[in-house]
């Protein structure tokens, strides 16, 4: 039995039965029944049924960003502009999937070479907790629409999300088990790697990412991982100080700190330092901690109280090693699991904020001499997902770019998941892409056809 309990008040909201191996190996039989049909229909067929759960989405959206927001604490306003993205997604694979799935000629010296694009059959996903729609939507879309079936084996934090997403597929017309969700913990999704998938999408720990790819790898099943990141914010001496520290407590909090994508390690130059984190430090008291169903509230609890202790331990090992609190830096008495926004200044490194991400409201302000020592820091984690660079020179911004070792680098902006582009990490932060052309086509067969004249045979007399 599962219990979702709800963050702001620690009360639990439903309980859930495991699905078994036998259940799963079920489903996903179901699944790949659903598949030949799916893929036989035309990839504008299968457009149009994006577009109706884009309609489903928005129609629902209210309902589906209470359910998020009572499952896993996010503000609500911030539940709503998921839901939204949600249907963003949708709309886009349906206008654009045809093009990043047609046939591409490749000329050669025979009559006619081409590369198609054709689905694997039954994806698997194992999603986590922080955006309770939008990581299954950026899986389940593009892999769908590519023709592909999916099974979702969600975060036992939001199984009543999971129940929702489902429904959306059923209330946009998709046929039976095109999309299927497995309800259950770890075992649940152990089982579902091992069963007759054809390939997996992760999105969750570094220690989940190796265990399901170790089960993936057995058989040779493709997967696609994106295992978290500690994005580096730097700060150069030309940026707009006001602009870049308002930017900064937008990326450090939202969604209470819990993204992956979150700015984790504010790095700023000597000479600029002070001021801007004065600045930082303003921005961050103006937020509001609260109640999360509160339009009002732009911080709200965090997910468990064990994640809670894990970022209370990362804030307390910064004061012992030298780290100044400038504000924050508590637990919250009472009902949730609340912790006050928190700046750590004179961070260093051994400091577990710098070698560990930090999964919640907490940042620490590492000062370097120069832009050099600025890119050396960046660089300095095992993780390399994404990061942003602030100088009034876009040009100079770009250039440094080039120079960090992650797969999303923003000039200037917080770093964003978008359906345009495409999404995912280097170094421990994952293996391969989400999103956008190359996105779509992670859970395809690139098959290449080549097709010779037939010549005919001398006749000799």
């Amino acid at each position: 039995m599962i219990e979702t309990v709800n963050p702001a008040t620690g009360k639990v909201i439903a309980s859930y039965d495991n699905d078994g191996a036998d259940q799963v190996s079920r489903k996903v039989k179901q699944a790949r029944d659903a598949f030949p049909a799916w893929k036989k229909l035309d990839i504008g067929e299968r457009a149009e049924y994006m577009r109706r759960l884009a309609r489903v989405m928005r129609k629902n959206r209210e309902e589906y960003a209470r359910v998020v927001t009572e499952e896993m604490g996010k503000p609500v306003r911030q539940s709503l502009a998921e839901i939204e993205k949600c249907a963003w997604v949708c709309d886009y694979y349906a206008e654009h999937a045809e093009a990043f799935l047609r046939d591409q000629i490749i000329p050669t010296e025979f009559r006619k070479s081409f590369v198609s694009f054709e689905p694997l059959g039954v994806v698997a996903s194992i999603m986590p907790w922080n955006f309770p729609f939008w990581q299954v939507m950026r899986f389940a879309v593009p892999a769908l629409t590519a023709g592909n079936v999916g099974v979702l084996k969600h975060s036992s934090v939001c199984l009543g999300s999971s129940l929702k997403l489902k429904q959306a597929f059923v209330d946009a017309g998709f046929p039976e088990n095109v999309f299927q969700v497995v309800v259950g913990d770890y075992r649940a999704g152990e089982a579902l790697v091992q069963a007759d998938i054809d390939a997996v999408s992760v999105t969750g720990s570094l220690s989940t990412g190796k265990r399901v790819a170790e089960l993936a790898s057995k058989d040779l099943k493709k997967f696609v991982l994106e295992l978290g990141g500690s994005d580096p914010f730097i700060v150069l001496e030309d940026a707009d100080l006001n602009q870049t520290a308002h930017m900064a407590t937008q990326s450090r909090l939202l969604n209470t700190g819990q993204s992956c994508i979150a700015a984790k390690r504010f790095i700023v130059v000597k000479n600029v330092a002070e001021k801007f984190t004065k600045l930082f430090v303003e921005n961050t008291e103006a937020e509001v901690l609260g109640d999360p169903l509160d339009p009002k509230t732009t911080v709200g609890p965090l997910v468990r109280d064990s994640q809670r202790q894990a970022l209370a331990r990362q804030v307390d090992d910064a004061r012992a090693g030298g780290g100044r609190v400038l504000i924050g830096g508590r637990q919250v008495a009472g009902d949730g699991y609340f912790y006050e926004p928190t700046i750590v200044s004179d961070a260093r490194r051994g400091m577990a904020m710098l070698s560990e991400e930090v999964f919640g409201p907490a940042a620490p302000v590492i000062v370097v001499e120069n832009e050099e020592e600025a890119i050396k820091e960046a660089n300095n984690s095992e993780f390399g997902l994404g990061a942003s660079i602030w100088t009034g020179n876009i040009e100079r911004g770009t250039k440094i770019a080039r120079q960090i070792e992650s797969g999303i680098v923003s000039v200037n902006e917080m770093v964003r998941s978008d359906p345009r582009l495409p999404f995912g990490g280097v170094k421990k932060s994952g293996i391969g892409r989400e999103l956008s052309e190359f996105g779509i086509k992670e859970f395809v067969n690139i098959k290449s056809v080549v097709v010779k004249d037939i010549q005919s045979k001398l006749l000799v007399e």
